[in-house]
């Protein structure tokens, strides 16, 4: 399945993409899809639903994250050997963890405001694990049965504030609309194997990341049972799970974001955003 959320900010809708292709609207099967109602049962009553006489959503609407309620924004760093390379850092031994505010969760195609002052605002396209089923101490052969699906992540970082502010890089990750989601959960069964997707960006027509998901260092079923060492996990948490070279900071000399700016974004079965970057006024 491909759930989405949309309709105005704070006031999302659920929906559910059909076999054409077309948005419908779930709100008679579920009242949202979020935390509480995935923990809820949310997956098991939408596959039960009749969805081809649902009624359509309008193309004009906005698309919100394809989560709400998100109770923590969880991001691995330097999980790609590629991306590691191109920032000269060694291969991590375990995963490095830091946290994304969920208030800066965003629609896939909301506006990216570049922080006032900021002058290292970067791109980075990635895959993220949207939790389902909650837990502590996970083994990691039962880790995927606690996974719903999988989504796009836009984690937009200020390398300033993340590299040269000391303290951790939470700093640099969690401004308002660094994390756009969406614009859908692709259900886990729909994806045969989330460690060989392609993933691109394009900044103002120019592709910058060419990857895939094979360059992973800790891959989905690891890095679940891994968290769930040092945090319980929750239904709707999102997981982000780093990014593959490309980025702004490894180039030479190293190119940022500013206002005018359009960054276009994709994971292969997953659709696509597209955001303006505008400053902060």
């Amino acid at each position: 399945m491909k759930l989405l959320r949309y309709g105005p900010k704070g006031r999302e809708k659920p929906a559910i993409l059909d076999s054409e292709g077309n948005a419908r609207d779930l709100s008679d099967v579920v009242p949202d899809i979020t935390s509480e109602t995935l923990a809820g049962g949310a997956l098991t009553a939408i596959r039960k639903a009749d969805i081809d006489s649902l009624p359509l959503v309008s193309k004009r609407a906005r698309i919100g994250a394809c989560v709400g309620g998100v109770g923590n924004f969880i991001a691995i760093g330097l999980n790609y050997a590629d991306h590691a390379k191109e920032t000269n850092s060694p291969i991590p031994e375990e995963p490095i963890i830091f946290n994304k505010a969920p208030s800066c969760i965003c629609g896939p195609n909301d506006k990216v405001i570049v922080p006032p002052g900021s002058k290292k605002t970067d791109w980075e396209v990635e895959l993220a694990i949207v939790i389902g089923r909650g837990g502590s101490y996970i083994d990691e052969a039962k880790a995927m049965s606690h996974v719903a699906g999988y989504t796009i992540c836009h984690d937009v970082s200020e390398r300033a504030y993340q590299l040269e502010r000391g303290g951790t890089w939470t700093k640099g990750k969690g401004c308002p609309t660094f994390g756009p989601l969406g614009p859908w959960l692709v259900t886990k069964d729909e994806v045969k194997d989330p460690h060989n997707l392609g993933l691109w960006l394009d900044v103002n027509g120019k592709r910058m990341q060419d990857g895939t998901t094979a360059t992973m260092i800790f891959k989905v079923p690891e890095i679940v049972s891994y968290l769930s060492r040092f945090m319980a996990l929750e239904a709707g948490d999102v997981i982000t799970t780093g990014t593959p070279p490309g980025v702004g900071m490894g180039m030479k000399p190293p190119k940022f974001l500013k206002a005018g700016d359009t960054v276009r974004l994709g994971i292969e079965g997953m659709g696509e955003q597209e955001q303006a970057i505008v400053a902060a006024k």
